[in-house]
């Protein structure tokens, strides 16, 4: 097993993962907002039903990841596509569990945290290392994108046992992922926590977050939500995702020029 700063098995590449700051979080937690209530859109909203709604995110959500998977290093625009439609997709994966199979919210979060943790023991076993400072392989370029689907489909499950399993309701849900998600900040930044595991526990947590707080703005409020709907909440917080993606793609060719 290598020590973690040199690549494992499998062709070498650059790092094509933003940096982690306080902007990163943010959008990734608007795209888990927007994978909650997109996916309710196309289900609901636009008669697709779940079926024929997965078909078509799944198509995409693949498409989206040849490109990235063809690109030579970070692109915006691209990574953050592929992060949405996982989003979307993720949604839909636990929702199809629930609603078509007939899963308990609380068996499918159980299964789906037991899954990323053989996806991260796999990737650890493999290649030393869960940093995200060293997707510089394919292998670990793979390892990557299956982690972060099963977060997604983890953070929806797990999101909406809180609110729904547990009657805790979107807003009292919201508080509590949240207030988990500063209790890792702190044990970070004030007593020094592992980055990496800091890292994938907030990556985790911030879907719950999303999910929560998408489904607090957009249910109505007679099941617990403000009332926004779904494509005021989607129409929104895509926005936001454009604006901020443009800026990173700014950010990112005025550095590639400087070097």
């Amino acid at each position: 097993m290598n020590n973690g700063t040199q690549p494992g098995t499998g062709q070498l590449i650059l790092n094509k993962v933003p940096e982690v700051t306080l902007m990163f979080w943010l959008v990734k937690m608007m795209s888990t907002t927007v994978g909650e209530t997109a996916a309710d859109f196309l289900n609901f909203n636009l008669n697709f039903g779940l079926t024929a709604t997965s078909v078509v995110v799944a198509v995409l959500t693949a498409l989206a990841l040849a490109f990235q998977l063809r690109t030579k290093r970070y692109t915006p625009s691209v990574y953050w596509l592929s992060i949405v439609l996982i989003s979307v997709l993720g949604t839909l994966i636990t929702d199809h569990l629930t609603d078509n199979v007939g899963v308990p919210l609380m068996v499918s979060t159980a299964a789906f945290s037991l899954a990323l943790a053989c996806v991260f023991a796999l990737w650890h076993r493999r290649e030393g290392t869960l940093s995200i400072h060293h997707i510089d392989t394919r292998a670990r370029e793979w390892f990557y994108w299956l982690a972060i689907l099963v977060t997604f489909a983890l953070g929806t499950a797990s999101g909406d046992w809180f609110a729904e399993g547990l009657n805790l309701g979107y807003a009292n849900s919201t508080m509590v992922f949240g207030a988990l998600i500063a209790m890792i900040a702190v044990a970070r930044f004030r007593f020094n926590m592992n980055a990496v595991w800091a890292f994938w526990l907030g990556y985790i947590l911030t879907r719950p977050l999303g999910a929560s707080l998408g489904d607090l703005l957009s249910q109505p409020a007679t099941n617990g939500g403000l009332g926004l709907g779904t494509t005021q909440t989607s129409l929104v917080f895509l926005a936001l995702i454009v604006g901020s993606v443009c800026c990173f793609a700014y950010q990112n060719e005025k550095l590639s020029h400087s070097k």
